[in-house]
């Protein structure tokens, strides 16, 4: 069984595509809802754009498919969301997923993991920080609690805000 984190994101009817999202990776991962490992949600600004604010959290799930059923299964669920099969890297999203981790996996395909974004945005390494603060990153050899603990946090604003779900 492998242990996983997604970063989920939404920047367009937020409230409504965090639960859908959330009750939709349930659903995928036939698990029930409570057994998914959830952050804290989090608004912050668009990166990389200028967009409406986004909400941003970290999910961890044990599961027992592959990462290329795994990277499948978050792209259809973006998919049924509304995302756009066109959509541009830095655009608002109805739902965004990223995996972040599969186990301690280094590799580049079907997708990159570590995903690059964890050491380089506060919206994907504080809520990480949460959900897995002893966890050890595999390639710069550091808990992600140590790594929230040294990040810059006066490049990204993020705040907490109530859960949706």
């Amino acid at each position: 069984m492998a242990q996983i984190y997604i970063s989920l994101g939404s920047n367009i009817n937020r409230e409504h595509y965090v639960k859908q999202g959330l009750l939709s990776l349930a659903k995928a991962f036939e698990l029930p809802f409570e057994q998914l490992t959830l952050s804290s949600l989090f608004e912050s600004k668009a990166v990389g754009f200028d967009g409406a604010a986004f909400y941003n959290m970290v999910i961890g799930i044990k599961c027992t498919q592959s990462i290329e059923e795994v990277a499948s299964m978050l792209r259809a669920i973006e998919f049924s969301h509304g995302r756009d099969h066109n959509a541009k890297k830095f655009s608002p999203r109805s739902l965004d997923l990223d995996l972040l981790l599969f186990d301690d996996l280094i590799i580049d395909q079907p997708a990159q993991l570590p995903r690059d974004e964890i050491t380089k945005n506060a919206f994907v390494l504080w809520p990480l920080s949460q959900v897995a603060p002893g966890l050890t990153h595999p390639i710069v050899k550091q808990n992600y609690r140590d790594l929230w603990q040294a990040y810059n946090k006066t490049s990204q604003q993020l705040s907490i805000v109530a859960n949706c779900w």
